[in-house]
């Protein structure tokens, strides 16, 4: 299945999107659009022709040194807070299941944060995990947990960047 991203916007019919999560499926339904219109997050659909087949949110983010593992801890400078980016929310659509929309939207999520990066430093990428399905999605991509949260997971921007080079994308 072919995809192209866009932003959100009015036109894209979001009522009958099912990820089979009902949370991310009510804040998609009814709350994204005053999100991204109060600057809280950045919202983005995954289209296959014009319908959604998912969507991911990001938002700036700062992470404290207490919570990077030491080995990677000690190798910063002592400063209160550690630019990163925040995938908020991230979904695929139930009838996707299994064709790599998941991986796709996570792709272009990296994509734009690593663009944006250039502009607004960001050390790492970091996501929250709705569950342990979702845990292990994310630490196949590459992703750590965090010791103090283990549904906190983080990437390295350069990681994810190295991801996007060896991946061909």
């Amino acid at each position: 299945m072919t995809v192209r991203f866009e932003q959100l916007e009015r036109k894209h019919h979001r009522q009958s999107f099912q990820s089979g999560a009902p949370q991310l499926d009510d804040w998609f339904k009814t709350r994204a659009s005053q999100d991204q219109r109060r600057r809280i997050a950045q919202v983005y659909v995954a289209l296959d022709e014009h319908r959604v087949v998912g969507f991911y949110s990001l938002s700036m983010f700062t992470m404290s040194l207490d919570n990077l593992p030491e080995h990677l801890a000690r190798k910063l400078p002592r400063y209160d807070a550690i630019p990163a980016a925040l995938i908020v929310r991230l979904a695929r659509a139930d009838r996707t299941k299994g064709m790599g929309i998941g991986t796709a939207l996570l792709a272009d999520a990296f994509r734009k944060i690593l663009d944006a990066a250039e502009s607004v430093a960001a050390y790492a990428i970091v996501v929250d995990a709705k569950d342990e399905h979702a845990v292990h999605f994310y630490e196949a991509h590459g992703f750590i947990r965090l010791v103090a949260r283990p549904n906190r997971l983080f990437i390295l921007a350069e990681t994810a960047a190295a991801a996007l080079v060896a991946a061909g994308t």
